[in-house]
């Protein structure tokens, strides 16, 4: 599988099928994998990075701090994860794309949106994350790393780190798990990392990050100016609150709200909704 160097950072993606070109912001949380397509939810029986390569040019990757990406300690913001996206596509000389996201990667791909209008051919938004379950959710996870880096040093957070489960599974981990536990120079320099600076890193993060009930990734002036239709397939559970949807076809200008729910979205359903949204709009 090929990796590329992009800003420092090594990234980990895979490009299949022939023509527009569509970018795909993994589900998962941030374990934000190119597994994730064939493990998660719908996309274990739609297997995406197979079955839209007809139609599409499939670009996938781990996001940075995901997999076997790599990472760098410092804040962590939308705009950060949405710049490495538009970076991914200039490494492999795509001028724009349609932009799919999936979970927390609708927020990725709306921070993309905002950030780079010229490359966003339009949006796929299925299963956008919001609702106050989510967000404490989130931010709760944040927390349990935080307290845990507080009453340790930065050693016992890396040695934590090496018992190979991602920050989702284990939050006490931290955001950086990853990239510590199979990267040793990567490690070594965590480890050495000034102790309050790093706590304030990840409460910043936290904040910004989880901010909103609703689906963050751009502020609701910047989604009302967004000139590219959007494909809004809702969610109904506690990370995927169906208002966070709704909220969504309110301020997105070109909204096209998909009126089924789980879980008459079937693997079938939502891929030929998927091919029929981006056939309509090449």
């Amino acid at each position: 599988m090929p990796t590329a160097v992009i800003d420092g950072i090594e990234v980990n993606y895979v490009t299949r099928g022939s023509g527009p070109a569509l970018l795909m912001l993994a589900p998962g949380g941030f374990d934000a994998t190119l597994e994730k397509w064939a493990t998660a939810g719908v996309w274990k029986g739609m297997r995406p990075l197979d079955t839209l390569t007809s139609a599409c040019t499939v670009i996938a990757y781990d996001r940075r701090e995901s997999g076997a990406s790599g990472g760098r300690v410092e804040r962590l913001t939308w705009a950060v994860f949405a710049d490495q996206a538009k970076a991914l596509l200039d490494h492999l000389g795509v001028r724009d794309a349609f932009v799919l996201g999936g979970c927390m990667g609708c927020s990725v791909a709306l921070a993309f949106a905002a950030r780079h209008p010229a490359a966003t051919r339009a949006l796929i938004l299925h299963w956008p994350v919001g609702g106050y379950r989510w967000k404490l959710n989130g931010a709760e996870r944040f927390a349990r790393h935080l307290r845990f880096a507080r009453e340790h040093d930065m050693t016992t957070v890396v040695k934590r780190a090496h018992e190979g489960k991602s920050f989702w599974q284990d939050p006490e981990a931290g955001p950086w798990a990853s990239v510590i536990a199979r990267d040793p120079k990567f490690a070594a320099a965590f480890a050495a990392l000034d102790h309050d600076r790093y706590l304030g890193l990840v409460a910043a993060s936290a904040r910004g990050l989880f901010d909103r009930d609703m689906p963050p990734g751009a502020e609701p002036e910047e989604m009302m100016a967004m000139k590219v239709p959007a494909l809004i397939i809702p969610g109904d559970d506690p990370a995927h609150a169906t208002s966070g949807a709704h909220y969504l076809r309110e301020l997105l200008p070109q909204p096209e709200f998909w009126p089924v729910m789980p879980p008459e979205q079937t693997p079938e359903r939502v891929r030929e909704r998927i091919l029929e949204f981006a056939g309509a709009h090449k």
